[in-house]
């Protein structure tokens, strides 16, 4: 007689929908959260950039040339997008020193560009075009370069933290959370710039 083989079979309970994996968020929050504030800011320029169109279909118009010093910062903010570039690749690659050299490179670059937006508005007001008592168009002038201005002295502010942070080794291929959230916000920066100089020198 053959031996019947018996199997022992293991009932197991339906899964739950508690039991399913629950997806997770891909992006960091701290990177979400910069993401969500860069596009308020895309909002607010396109509100202003919007409002200038509106204000110089009207009529009477002031058109003239901006001051060639704003075309000498655009320049200077690209090469600062390079420069800061340099730092997040010396991080990724564990090139601490020249992580350090080109965070310290990128910030004075920041600052040179903020001085010499205060020498353009000294220019302007030499030009006679004054934020007041005057025209529009001088005014939306000195409104998109001064908002642009305040966000970039934020990421001034941003890229001292990380020098500090880099000279205290806590910038590297392990850590990069900072170090690409601050590349970001500087590239948008820049991006920004270039947009708002373009449209200064086709609209204005």
């Amino acid at each position: 007689m053959e031996n019947l083989q018996t199997q022992e079979f293991t009932l197991r309970p339906l899964p739950t929908p508690q039991d399913e994996v629950k997806p997770t968020l891909s992006m960091h929050p701290h990177k979400f959260a910069l993401w969500l504030f860069i596009v308020t800011v895309i909002m607010i320029f396109a509100a202003f950039t919007s409002a200038y169109i509106v204000k110089q279909a009207e009529g009477g118009w002031d058109y003239f040339e901006l001051p060639p010093i704003f075309g000498i910062n655009t320049i200077i903010i690209v090469l600062s997008s390079i420069t800061l570039h340099w730092a997040y690749l010396s991080a990724k690659r564990d090139n601490l020193q020249q992580n350090r050299i080109a965070l310290f490179v990128t910030t004075a670059i920041g600052v040179t560009f903020l001085i010499m937006q205060i020498i353009g508005w000294r220019e302007l007001v030499y030009m006679g075009k004054f934020f007041t008592g005057g025209n529009a168009s001088a005014a939306f002038v000195y409104v998109l370069t001064a908002v642009h201005g305040v966000h970039l002295v934020s990421a001034v502010i941003y890229l001292i933290v990380m020098v500090v942070k880099a000279l205290g080794f806590r910038v590297h291929s392990k850590n990069m959370l900072n170090m690409e959230m601050s590349t970001t916000y500087w590239h948008f920066l820049g991006g920004l710039w270039v947009y708002l100089y373009l449209f200064l020198l086709l609209n204005n």
